[in-house]
């Protein structure tokens, strides 16, 4: 992470936010952190705002420990299915649907 003061940042700072595409870049007032730059050059926009809202990481939060879901696999154990390959074929010896010959 690249260190930076506030009076440097300030002269420098499209440098910094080029640096920052790669590196975030930590700006200090006085020798304390003061801010941190995150490059999200080719982000969307509604993508960054979403990540920087706490509201909507809270509501992620919420949604992933009131959530009623199972895994895949749990549901392919309990139905005693097999696993697909990426060819379409399952592993217990079928071709698409026909057992194979």
């Amino acid at each position: 992470m690249k260190v930076v003061g506030l009076r440097d940042a300030k002269q420098t700072l499209s440098d910094c936010i080029d640096h920052a595409q790669h590196e975030r870049v930590l700006i200090t007032r006085h020798g304390r952190p003061a801010a941190v730059v995150i490059g999200v050059e080719g982000e969307d926009l509604e993508d960054v705002l979403l990540q920087m809202d706490p509201k909507f990481w809270e509501m992620i939060e919420e949604r992933r420990r009131n959530s009623s879901t199972i895994p895949l696999d749990e549901v392919r154990r309990r139905y005693g299915l097999t696993k697909k390959t990426r060819g379409g074929a399952s592993r217990k010896g079928t071709t698409k649907g026909r057992p194979r010959t």
